[in-house]
């Protein structure tokens, strides 16, 4: 019987509720999920990739998830052919994202014909949600409360001195 492995890649720049809602969800519809965190040295993340690698890989113990975490930089499709990958997770919250997403699946698809792009949509409750999002509110005082594992908010009280 053959597995399905299945791919969620992201800044993940903190992770959210909305993120974990995905990740969830996606355990339940594959045999074995990879919350891969890009890394892209063309952007300043906040947390550097192992920073966010620790803080998944604690979250995901502590709601008892079983996916994997790994990072990549490059091309998702190269990646997730070398993880021997059938599936390639999005969340998608608005049409905004599905234009983009749209693009970005029928790219990968062309790159990697035998890997399918799975479009999932958050809880409601998470709908308008982003990790940039949050960054701005904690930046400037505002509550993140059941936005965020409380380990995030943790590392961000951290991180930003609040």
């Amino acid at each position: 019987m053959r597995r399905i492995v299945a791919i969620y890649p992201g800044s993940f720049d903190p992770i959210t509720n909305g993120h974990l809602d995905i990740v969830q969800r996606a355990v339940r519809l594959f045999d074995e999920l990879i919350v891969a965190v890009l890394v892209n040295s063309d952007k300043a993340p906040l947390f550097s990739a192992q920073e966010r690698v620790d803080m998944i890989r604690t979250i995901l113990q502590q709601e008892a998830l079983s996916a994997r975490v790994d990072t990549f930089e490059g091309l998702l499709v190269t990646y997730a052919k070398k993880q021997k990958a059938q599936v390639i997770v999005r969340g998608i919250r608005a049409i905004s994202d599905y234009e983009y997403e749209l693009q970005m699946a029928l790219m990968n698809r062309r790159l990697g014909p035998a890997i399918e792009t799975v479009f999932m949509m958050p809880s409601e409750a998470y709908s308008y949600l982003s990790s940039r999002l949050v960054r701005e509110v904690f930046k400037f005082g505002g509550s993140i409360e059941g936005l965020v594992p409380s380990l995030v908010e943790q590392q961000l009280r951290a991180k930003l001195g609040k």
